[in-house]
């Protein structure tokens, strides 16, 4: 084989991308482009199937060793209308032989399956990039229906890109029909054939695709048989087309990552493992309250699946009545979880009130999704944090934890429980649509590694009368965490009461008591202050004189990868900026009014109007520059890069 070498060069996540051109081993006569990263978006009607060829492609990436990160995106209707542009689904994946932090902004590749797929996408595509598409799909009235007045692969339209236009429909029918399957049965497996293609087309792995259909459809072996065959008819069209004269090679990130098992997650997964894990390490039944919701569903069914690590899984007939359970479960001595989005935390705020008076351990996780109200709910936001932060009546403070990545979904999880189980309070979990479906490679944790959250139920009598009698005080606090006493029913001597009505500090009854009612308040907010999290860290790497930067860019939650991206970026160009990252919103970081106070400019952007950037202001009185969006999708790299490089110069 000879081998040839050109450069080119284009920022990958703030990381130069070269390319290397071989030719050899791509078939007869084929030409083999080895590649540091590519983008592919699959794009087709919600029927198509795009889902699960991206998920597929993303398996065999995955396994294949290369560092990756994906972005589903559909839409909220069951069944949208078939050929509308509302009716578009579409998967994004990025994937790379070198560390990126993003789906990125713009596919190299598109795959369209009909003509709403190809307008609803065609304006995120770069000029030069390829777009294969389905030609059966474009007769007039398919084009009709999402306002194309010519064919947009005759009329010059597509000029400025590499078109490969593929009958997909036909070919997936003319290769199946040896199965005697309906023309409508055969149609459907067009999907496989387009995972086929592109399978050949970036040399991945197929082993696991087919093994992974004759599974799916294993009931069905004549169906599981056709898919098969029409994903290597896809490849094979690949292999010897005219059409397509390059292949592409995207070798694995071996430098990447850390020895160690990995496997590919995506958020709400590694979620659902966080919380069995934590219930491992406490030794405690996990137990899940919870009513089906976008885009929370998926740990309600996971969770359900594990019935042999001691989960307890109730989907409830409401929010309130899952959240209702899950207390319960708390009182009863079980790591407590209720999963919901915004609308569900709405419902669920007099029982997170009920949960703070009772003081007892609950994991209150929130997907966030676009609202208010019904909103977007198959597209990400972060506008749940005030509501997280001051949605109850009442002085009611709960603390909050957020992920920044898909995989660290399982470690903010372990985090959770662990302030809930030390400090006895309901916490927040609040991730996001994003992070939710988004998936990335997770290095599996030796169980070692994971921390000891196991907790000392109240076992006998804490305090001691005037008269020498022996009690138990359900509110007699630990000195250092001011956490009360765990007691479970049942247990003899424990008796206690339980309620919403204010407490008596240390006995537990009732109170109308104006002062005591002050000290309980003020005990409460003090508990959440002295929350044991760890100081913030910054990433500001010093010039050569050793001066820092003087711009700070703040971020939470899911803006982690595309703000890092952006940084690489500006950096990158030659220019100074320091990042910092808070996972613990409340209570805050104890270092964090001391890093706000460094910089001459704070940029926080956010998936909402600027909440963090509110809460910030009026803690430390910095002048935070909020810059902003909720357009259901995270942000873009370049497009901060851009805000940020406008802040430096400022």
């Amino acid at each position: 084989m000879t081998s040839q070498v050109s450069s080119t060069a284009e920022q990958a996540d703030g990381a130069l991308v070269g390319e290397q051109r071989t030719s050899g081993d791509g078939g007869p006569g084929k030409e083999v482009r080895r590649l540091d990263r590519v983008i592919i978006r699959f794009a087709g009607d919600s029927g198509d199937g795009m889902q699960l060829t991206g998920d597929r492609f993303t398996s065999e990436t995955a396994s294949f060793g290369n560092d990756l990160s994906t972005l589903p995106n559909f839409p909220a209707e069951i069944r949208a209308p078939a050929g509308t542009l509302p009716g578009v689904s579409s998967f994004q994946l990025h994937f790379a032989d070198h560390d990126i932090l993003t789906p990125g902004d713009a596919p190299n590749v598109l795959v369209a399956m009909n003509p709403a797929a190809l307008k609803a996408n065609i304006g995120d595509v770069p000029r030069g990039a390829e777009i294969i598409v389905n030609t059966d799909e474009f007769t007039k009235r398919p084009m009709a229906k999402v306002g194309y007045a010519t064919n947009p692969l005759e009329d010059g339209t597509l000029e400025a890109y590499n078109v490969h236009p593929v009958p997909l429909t036909t070919l997936t029918i003319e290769a199946l029909k040896e199965f005697g399957l309906s023309r409508k049965e055969a149609e459907r497996s067009k999907n496989m054939f387009a995972l086929g293609l592109l399978s050949w087309m970036y040399h991945r792995p197929t082993e696991g695709t087919e093994k992974f259909l004759r599974a799916k459809f294993a009931k069905k072996p004549d169906i599981a048989e056709a898919n098969v065959t029409a994903f290597r008819a896809g490849w094979n069209f690949g292999e010897t087309t005219e059409d397509f004269a390059t292949s592409y090679e995207v070798a694995p990130a071996t430098t990447a990552f850390p020895t160690g098992t990995y496997r590919n997650i995506s958020g709400n997964l590694a979620l659902s493992y966080g919380l069995i894990a934590a219930a491992r390490q406490a030794d405690l039944p996990l137990y899940l309250g919870s009513y089906p919701i976008t885009p929370a569903s998926d740990i309600l069914h996971e969770l359900s699946r594990h019935k042999n690590f001691g989960v307890r899984t109730f989907q409830a007939e409401d929010e309130i009545a899952g959240i209702g359970a899950a207390l319960g479960a708390a009182f009863g001595g079980s790591l407590a979880v209720t999963t919901t989005s915004g609308p569900g935390v709405a419902l669920k705020s007099e029982t997170i009130g009920l949960a703070v008076s009772l003081e007892l351990p609950l994991l209150i996780v929130d997907i966030q999704r676009g609202g208010p109200s019904t909103g977007l709910p198959t597209k990400t936001e972060q506008a749940d944090l005030l509501q997280a932060m001051y949605g109850r009546n009442g002085e009611a403070p709960v603390p909050i934890v957020a992920p920044k990545t898909p995989a660290d979904c399982f470690d903010a999880a372990l985090d959770a429980a662990r302030i809930a189980l030390t400090y006895r309070t309901p916490v927040f979990l609040l991730s996001d649509g994003y992070l939710a479906n988004g998936s990335e490679p997770w290095q599996i944790p030796e169980v070692d590694q994971l921390p000891d959250l196991r907790v000392q139920f109240a076992t006998g009598p804490n305090h001691q009368l005037a008269d020498g009698t022996e009690v138990f005080w359900p509110y007699k606090r630990d000195p250092e965490s001011l956490a009360r006493p765990w007691a479970v029913p049942g247990t003899p001597g424990l008796e206690h009461r339980i309620g919403g009505i204010e407490k008596q500090d240390g006995t537990g009854n009732i109170s109308y008591d104006p002062a005591n009612h002050d000290f309980m308040v003020r005990t409460r907010q003090a508990k959440v202050d002295g929350i044991d999290v760890p100081d913030l860290e910054v990433d500001d790497p010093a010039d050569e004189s050793g001066a820092g930067a003087r711009t700070l860019v703040l971020g939470w939650g899911s803006t982690y990868g595309p703000i890092t991206a952006a940084v690489r970026r500006v950096r990158g160009a030659g220019q100074r900026i320091a990042q910092a990252h808070l996972r613990h919103l409340n209570p805050f970081p104890g270092n964090l009014g001391e890093v706000l106070a460094r910089y001459d400019e704070v940029v926080v952007p956010e998936m909402n109007l600027g909440q963090l950037a509110t809460l910030l202001r009026a803690r430390y009185l910095v002048d935070a520059r909020s810059y902003t969006q909720v357009s259901g999708m995270p942000f873009k790299a370049e497009q901060l890069a851009e805000v940020l490089k406008e802040a430096i110069n400022d």
